[in-house]
């Protein structure tokens, strides 16, 4: 069995390191030279919109995934006429538009803050009385990490925070007072099997996730659980979809979908019985998905820009390294560490040790 996976970078790596031990091979699709998968697959070096690489990778593998929203939809259009792709096309097409996503969310009944298109800056004049301050502009496609957006805190932020859109579609939505920021991992297979990880709580810095603790028994969990239910049937989705919320009361208001495996389930390689990574990989083969029980008390750390003293870390009990291969970069994701152990106090101890990252 082959698998075929448009993007090479640590998502795609750690798919790879998932389904090697079932018996999967690997193929990535991917532009840059220094692809992180590379060292663990095949590397097809083309852009994504090359028919002649797009047709190889067709006739060399057997299904297609992919590991980021931002590939030409043409491109997945020409791929699922040639062999199954999952998640389903048309789930990706909804995620890689905010507009879309979110009017899906409440054509299902649920709840977003509140948001309103934006097509030019008159749009967004005549929208700031209606949202209110403070408020987010986002450009409704494209934006991750932070990219791709701007807070309005005064009407005259507006001509510069547009301007930073570059003029393109975007949505301007309610600045949610939250709590705290949480994610479901859910997947589902072919034949309809559904799985939940338990929630898990997120720390963002600048726009980046820096923390995700996985949450036991959470008073959230049913109703983020039903959320996502309704997202997977409705779409007749297959694979791992992320979904993050932010709460607030006893409410959750969903943020945005990733249909693909997400940041914030890192934690599960070794704080569950069966990684969203080889979930993922079960539900597009239709294969028995495995249990999502946590291993005791998991918290994932990002390592973002510098590469940290391996030692330093590895010498901690709890503690597990990932180095996707990347070269320091600000604001890069160059790797993750999943601290596990039986209870809470081992793991805040660990991360004491281990310090700042």
């Amino acid at each position: 069995m082959k698998i075929g996976v448009l993007g090479g970078g640590q998502l795609a790596r750690m798919l790879s390191l998932a389904g090697t031990p079932l018996g999967v091979d690997f193929v990535f699709l991917c532009q840059a030279h220094d692809a992180c998968a590379a060292t663990v697959g095949e590397h097809l070096h083309a852009r994504f919109d090359d028919k002649a690489a797009l047709e190889q990778l067709a006739t060399q593998v057997d299904l297609l995934t992919y590991e980021f929203e931002s590939v030409p939809a043409e491109s997945v259009e020409y791929l699922g006429s040639r062999l199954p792709v999952y998640p389903p096309p048309g789930a990706l097409a909804t995620a890689r538009d905010r507009w879309h996503e979110k009017t899906l969310f409440n054509e299902l009944g649920i709840k977003t803050a509140d948001f309103i298109n934006l097509n030019s800056f008159e749009d967004l004049q005549q929208a700031v009385p209606r949202i209110g301050l403070p408020a987010i502009i986002k450009t409704r496609t494209e934006g991750y990490d932070g990219k791709g957006q701007r807070l309005i805190r005064d009407e005259s932020e507006l001509a510069a925070a547009w301007e930073a859109m570059l003029d393109v579609p975007a949505i301007i939505e309610a600045f949610v007072p939250f709590a705290r920021e949480v994610s479901i991992i859910a997947a589902r297979s072919v034949s309809g099997e559904l799985a939940f990880y338990p929630l898990t709580e997120n720390e963002h810095r600048d726009g980046i996730l820096r923390k995700s603790t996985a949450l036991a028994n959470d008073p959230m969990q049913g109703l983020a659980e039903s959320y996502a239910r309704r997202l997977l049937e409705h779409l007749d989705y297959v694979g791992v979809l992320a979904i993050e919320f932010f709460q607030v009361g006893d409410e959750l208001l969903v943020n945005e979908m990733a249909p693909r495996v997400h940041n914030s389930g890192h934690w599960t390689i070794e704080g569950a019985e069966t990684s969203q990574f080889e979930n993922h990989i079960r539900a597009i083969l239709d294969w028995p998905l495995g249990s999502t029980a946590l291993r005791g008390h998991a918290v994932m750390l990002n390592l973002i820009g510098d590469l940290p003293d391996s030692k330093k870390i590895l010498a901690q009990p709890h503690a597990h390294l990932h180095l996707y291969g990347k070269d320091e970069r600000p604001g890069r994701k160059v790797g993750h560490i999943t601290i596990c152990a039986e209870n809470e106090a081992e793991v805040n101890a660990c991360i004491e040790a281990i310090g700042p990252v």
